[in-house]
């Protein structure tokens, strides 16, 4: 009875391990289910059957089972395994550069609302203009502001001197530029006959090497002095859109000086929770402040030098060619080209051609010394950018601001990399593309990687 009894609980045992194995094995649940009754059904029935073959029995339902449950298991895991496959390969989202239509959908999206952008501003340069003009005016007179407020100076007087300065400043570089064109507009006709023969001297020249007589005859038909006077009077009648810019930029003074009182807790501010963009700012505004002090001083010294030599040369109104070239200092890359053609074409009608190769050959030597060898050293890096770059910026902001945009090239470019590229750590390696000297922007790209991003 006790072997009996022991058959009889493994039987058991092995059925329900059978029956657990047909329920993980989907596929033939019914003949191992079927199998494990038969077997526990001819047990009972035939009780004097003989342990061994028991044994055997139950050994081969096991086996069964066993063989059934493995099966299941792997088929399970192989479905397991393919299932997850395909969905982690769904799951996966592909980097939009791998999507060429979502990639050029992007592109055309940005380039229309960069151009976009670019026509709105264009159409506001009236008022853009003036305001970014009068903003770098009063950058320029700030730290007279900020030495006063130190000293114990209320920073409403403060700011009224220095209102005051930037006013002085405008009036003085507007003053200047009307004088000039002014003693020009002067000038030009007392020198009519001068104009007349050096113009007919010049087709005689032309006459000479190749050029057929009946356009000589048609120019000298068409050549009349009051189409030079035509050129130059609009610069002096188009009085209104001149007071209209003066007012623009005065009342932009006065409300920069309004919020510069606050200016420096503001940046505090932004320096605890934008640290490189207001790191950015700070060197924008030293860095134009530079360029415009550094750019007036060289300007005094070239126009100085520029008077020397046109007196030496016996040319006349030197003192109106020493303020256009003062004015044109400001102007990058072209600014002493535009300053030397009016007195070279005045030396050659007064004197001839030889004054006039003199007065290039005067301005070419101390404009190249002065500006392209001194005045880089003492403007610093802050400012420094490639020559291709200076003159691709200066294009493209006199189509945007207008003949202000000469004046406003380089501090424009300025603000533009301080708000794109300097205040993003991750955008500094332009800076090795932007700079004149390529170490200096390499510097300021380990400055940036090492600098942590915050954000607000």
């Amino acid at each position: 009875m006790d072997e009996d009894e022991q058959a009889t609980a493994s039987g058991v045992a092995d059925g329900a391990a059978g029956s657990a194995g047909d329920a993980a094995r989907p596929a033939e649940p019914a003949p191992s289910s079927q199998t494990a009754g038969e077997t526990s059904q001819a047990f009972f029935s035939a009780g004097d059957w003989s342990g061994t073959a028991a044994s055997a029995t139950v050994g081969s339902t096991t086996s069964d089972t066993t063989a059934g449950t493995a099966s299941g298991t792997s088929a399970g895991a192989a479905a397991d395994e393919a299932s997850g496959a395909d969905s982690g390969t769904a799951g996966e989202a592909r980097p939009w550069h791998a999507r060429p239509p979502a990639r050029a959908l992007m592109i055309a999206v940005t380039l229309a609302g960069l151009a976009y952008a670019l026509m709105f501003f264009r159409g506001l340069q009236d008022i853009v203009a003036p305001v970014f003009l009068a903003l770098n005016f009063y950058i320029v007179v700030y730290p007279v502001q900020r030495l006063l407020t130190r000293i114990k100076v209320p920073r409403a007087i403060g700011a009224c001197i220095s209102v005051v300065l930037v006013l002085c400043m405008i009036f003085a570089f507007f003053g200047l530029t009307a004088w000039s064109v002014a003693e020009l507009v002067i000038l030009i006709p007392s020198y009519s006959n001068e104009l007349v023969a050096t113009y007919q001297s010049t087709l005689a020249l032309l006459s000479d090497i190749g050029v057929t007589s009946s356009v000589i005859q048609q120019q000298l038909s068409a050549f009349d002095v009051r189409s030079v006077l035509d050129a130059v009077y609009p610069l002096l009648t188009n009085l209104s859109s001149v007071a209209g810019l003066l007012t623009t930029v005065i009342m932009a003074v006065f409300f920069v000086a309004m919020d510069s009182m606050g200016i420096d807790k503001r940046m505090a501010m932004l320096l605890d929770v934008k640290p490189s963009l207001s790191a950015s700012i700070g060197d924008f505004a030293s860095g134009v402040r530079r360029y415009w002090v550094v750019a007036t001083v060289f300007g005094l010294i070239v126009a100085f030098l520029d008077v020397i030599a046109l007196a030496i040369i016996d040319v006349p109104l030197i003192w109106v060619w020493g303020v256009l070239a003062f004015l044109t200092n400001y102007i990058p890359n072209i600014g002493f080209v535009i300053g030397l053609i009016p007195p070279a074409l005045l030396a050659l009608v007064d004197s001839g051609w030889q004054s006039a190769l003199w007065v290039v050959i005067a301005y070419s030597v101390l404009n190249f010394v002065i500006q392209a060898i001194i005045q880089p050293k003492f403007t610093g890096e802050s400012v420094g950018v490639t020559p291709l770059i200076s003159f691709l910026s200066l294009l493209f902001w006199v189509w945007i601001l207008g003949w202000l945009g000469a004046l406003l090239a380089l501090p424009a470019t300025l603000l533009i990399k301080a708000l794109l590229v300097d205040a993003d750590p991750r955008a500094r390696w332009v800076n090795i593309l932007l700079a004149s000297d390529p170490h200096t922007g390499r510097a300021e790209l380990v400055k940036g990687l090492k600098k942590p991003v915050t954000s607000a």
